[in-house]
């Protein structure tokens, strides 16, 4: 997994009971783009060191959002 500073994180609920999380990131660990990152959770604002697992995929930002991941 790779991502840049501003794509979008979303966590699927892997189980039931679980909701879709989405967060913007807001720092990258590695100089290759590899975790943890840190993601800016837009439900709650949250910050939060994120090591994702394989409920997780990146949604690259595209030109036309707005900053913080709202469209």
């Amino acid at each position: 997994m790779q991502a840049n500073v501003g794509d979008q994180l979303i966590v699927e609920g892997a189980r039931v009971g679980l909701r879709r999380r989405v967060g913007v990131i807001t720092g990258v660990g590695h100089t290759d783009h590899t975790p943890p990152y840190t993601v800016r959770w837009l439900d709650d604002g949250h910050e939060a060191l994120v090591f994702p697992g394989p409920d997780a995929h990146v949604r690259p930002k595209t030109d036309d959002e707005a900053p913080g991941g709202a469209t």
